[in-house]
């Protein structure tokens, strides 16, 4: 059991062009995909099938050979992300329908109170977002964030941000994401290595981008609290249309401003269904976690044996999630007064909201494996290494302009791992897990009017366009400028 997704490699290059033509063959594949997202509307799975073909066109490329090499990326990364994601959406769900998440959010919110609900409210978004995906995380959310603001005199924006940078922090640095575990794949980096320094790195982003940046723009964006919980669906990241939809009880959020945490918890739930406890709830979401991270541990402090296998079979990715809903279908599901249909269907329905994601990842895989096997990424490390460029800085540059460009995490990181995944091959074991968080933070750069994610938060908090800019736009920016900083920190000490 290795400690990381083995990627798929060419024996050979799959055409012979020189170096200008490869460089014009990338920046002509990658312009198709930034076009046919930003200006056609094509929808990404799409964009990156054609991107595809016009880079292995002009690099002049066998069509036969393009075709293999994409459908070779597609199938490794289907079984290496695409399994992981499916299963953390599982775990997600169950989270969701069994009102676990509401739980844990009200449980705490319920306990503090005045200048310590910012810090509460970034801690509890960061905990829910492990295993649930941005959109849901804001759809369950947004409630609580409007209820807690009309019952104090804490600012809208000053609980709002905190709780829209834990679950963005989250999504772009920590697996089971989509975004890290494409990074992760791609550039063969140590899962539970990258975990670890994701969480590391996690804890002082969500501090600056969420309670420290929510007090500042609270004061200069006053923000009264919307009449209503507007549920406008969409897809922040890239997860395809209205993902997580299902599993969010409308006529609850069209309600919640008139009732108490606990109420909104509770309300409309059936006859023998009752809440998940606080810690049952808690200790389901940490498990898959603690079990990569223990992994990780034991790789770097125990010798070889039978101890050490143990912890590497518990610790894998796959292993570890699967544990994780194993752990999830009794404490958010039979305990939850769900019977055995009930939970299978909780857990079948996880997965129609994610195809749209499983698919542009697919795509974004064999995307990434013609850029690999037609040597874009050798020229790029080249002149990289002849031009003492760090590999850090240069993963997260191609992160964020693909990002502004098309609004796309996924597709910002995608591309920007299949660009730098040679210069990984000279990195050594934490380098390589810090590129990838590089990518990731890029990934997250100024979210503005071509992501679905910044429409998504302008209507849930009834913002206009500029006032969505002043405040989504600009945490999403501090989110990836200080998530960078952490990563060249801990640079020169791992």
């Amino acid at each position: 059991m290795t400690a990381h997704a083995a990627p798929v490699l060419a024996a050979e290059a799959i055409t012979s062009a020189g170096t200008g033509r490869l460089v014009l063959a990338a920046v002509l594949g990658i312009a198709a995909v930034v076009l046919l997202i930003a200006w056609a509307k094509w929808h990404p799975f799409l964009a990156l099938i054609l991107g595809a073909g016009v880079l292995g066109i002009v690099a002049g490329a066998a069509p036969g050979d393009t075709i293999t090499s994409f459908k070779a990326g597609v199938g490794s990364t289907v079984g290496s992300v695409g399994l992981l994601i499916a299963l953390g959406s599982m775990i997600g769900a169950l989270l969701a329908e069994s009102g676990g998440a509401d739980g844990i959010v009200a449980s705490i919110v319920r306990r503090v109170s005045g200048p310590a609900l910012p810090w509460a409210m970034a801690g509890v978004a960061a905990l829910v977002g492990l295993p649930l995906f941005f959109e849901v995380g804001v759809v369950l959310l947004v409630p609580i964030v409007l209820l807690v603001a009309q019952r104090t005199d804490v600012p809208l924006l000053r609980i709002g941000i905190p709780a829209l940078a834990g679950l963005s922090v989250l999504h772009g640095l920590v697996p089971p994401h989509p975004g890290p575990l494409v990074a992760i794949s791609s550039l063969n980096a140590d899962l539970g290595l990258t975990l670890a320094l994701g969480l590391v790195c996690a804890i002082p982003t969500v501090i600056v981008s969420g309670p420290i940046f929510g007090g500042f723009i609270a004061r200069r964006v006053p923000l009264a609290v919307p009449a209503g919980v507007l549920t406008a669906a969409g897809d922040g990241r890239g997860a395809g249309p209205a993902a997580g939809q299902d599993f969010v009880d409308r006529d609850d959020l069209a309600n919640a401003g008139s009732r108490e945490p606990d109420a909104l918890v509770d309300a409309g739930l059936p006859a023998g269904r009752r809440r998940p406890g606080f810690w049952p709830a808690v200790l389901t979401v940490l498990l898959p976690v603690v079990l990569m991270l223990l992994r990780a541990v034991a790789e770097l402090t125990l010798d070889a044996g039978t101890l050490r296998t143990a912890f590497e079979v518990l610790g894998d990715p796959v292993v570890a999630l699967l544990a994780g809903l194993l752990l999830a279908m009794w404490t958010l599901g039979k305990r939850a007064g769900f019977g055995r249909a009930q939970t299978s269907s909780v857990i079948g329905g996880a997965l129609p909201p994610i195809a749209g994601i499983l698919l542009v990842v697919a795509a974004g895989g064999g995307f990434k494996q013609v850029l690999v096997d037609a040597g874009v990424g050798t020229v790029v490390a080249d002149a990289a290494r002849e031009a003492d460029i760090s590999a850090l800085l240069l993963g997260w540059l191609v992160a964020v302009g693909i990002r502004v460009a098309t609004g796309s995490a996924t597709v910002a990181t995608i591309t920007a791992a299949g660009i730098v995944a040679p210069l990984a091959a000279t990195l050594d074991r934490p380098e390589v897990s810090l590129l990838a968080l590089a990518i990731g933070c890029g990934s997250l750069f100024f979210s503005h009017v071509n992501d679905a994610g910044f429409w998504l938060v302008k209507e849930y908090f009834g913002m206009t366009v500029g006032q969505t800019v002043k405040t989504w736009s600009v945490m999403e920016t501090v989110i990836s400028v200080a998530g960078f900083a952490c990563v060249l920190l801990l640079d020169l000490v791992v």
